[in-house]
């Protein structure tokens, strides 16, 4: 298992618990969503996955060994094999770095070879032409910045993906682009995806299994298939029904046939 979190929880100073006993585990190869409404938890798990925040409770795991947030060894090896993308493309961007510097910068970060070909060759992996190392995120729309920010995730060739709502800023065609990038980075590089997200048709398309958070607490667990198509749980069932679906299309008067009068 890459990546596990153990009886995590978590409360804010002053504050109420965002999480409370969290069990979840990431294995090689199969991705896992992490849903819920709004206020659920799931960012604050992320980020405590990415070692950002130190959880108030339980304990998270890396390779079987518990993440030492002091252990600068640890971490370097723990930040070579994690990445991240975040939700917005616009914040996500230093304005005053040229791209070839954005994308290099975990290579700059971990003393790893920042050669130009290796930001190309992720800039190429996401889509983006050579020409763009030399110019400013404020240059690009939110699809293409999103693609920045996802060559700036790889470049360094990890194992594991986290990634917070990285289509919800996007329009709808721009979602299915980075979906479907996502999907191929998934095959092509071996990565795992750990995706939060409130959107169960991205769930459905990027990962096995699914976990669903509920005021902090998990719900309801298991393969995506059985958990979005099958739930138990009340709070699972009342978050697929509030998916929209399409309207049945009306049906369309047929026209009366040549030399024939129509219904009256």
């Amino acid at each position: 298992m890459i990546l596990e979190a153990r009886e995590v929880g978590f409360t804010y100073p002053r504050g109420r618990a965002v999480l409370d006993g969290i069990d979840v585990g990431v294995t090689a190869g199969r991705g896992v969503a992490l849903v819920g409404e709004s206020g659920a938890g799931k960012t604050t798990l992320l980020r405590i996955l990415l070692g950002l925040l130190r959880p108030t409770a339980g304990e998270v795991l890396f390779d079987g060994a518990p993440l030492r947030l002091g252990d600068r060894a640890l971490m370097r090896r723990f930040r070579r094999g994690v990445q991240t993308v975040f939700q917005d493309p616009y914040s996500s961007l230093d304005p005053r770095q040229r791209v070839g510097r954005i994308v290099a910068e975990p290579l700059r970060s971990l003393g790893l070879d920042a050669a130009p070909e290796r930001v190309v060759d992720a800039l190429r992996e996401v889509g983006l032409p050579e020409d763009v190392v030399r110019r400013y995120p404020h240059e690009f729309s939110g699809g293409q910045r999103q693609r920045i920010a996802i060559a700036r995730a790889i470049v360094c060739r990890p194992r594991l993906l986290l990634a917070d709502e990285p289509v919800s800023a996007l329009d709808v065609t721009t979602r299915v682009r980075i979906v479907d990038l996502l999907a191929e980075l998934r095959e092509t590089r071996n990565l795992t995806v750990v995706m939060v997200t409130h959107d169960l048709a991205v769930a459905a398309l990027l990962c096995q299994e699914t976990v669903v958070l509920s005021e902090g607490r998990v719900v309801e667990r298991g393969d995506t298939a059985s958990v979005l198509g099958s739930p138990t749980h009340p709070y699972t069932r009342r978050l697929v029904a509030s998916v929209p679906r399409l309207p049945a299309p009306a049906s369309v008067p047929q026209s009366p046939a040549p030399g024939r009068a129509g219904p009256a």
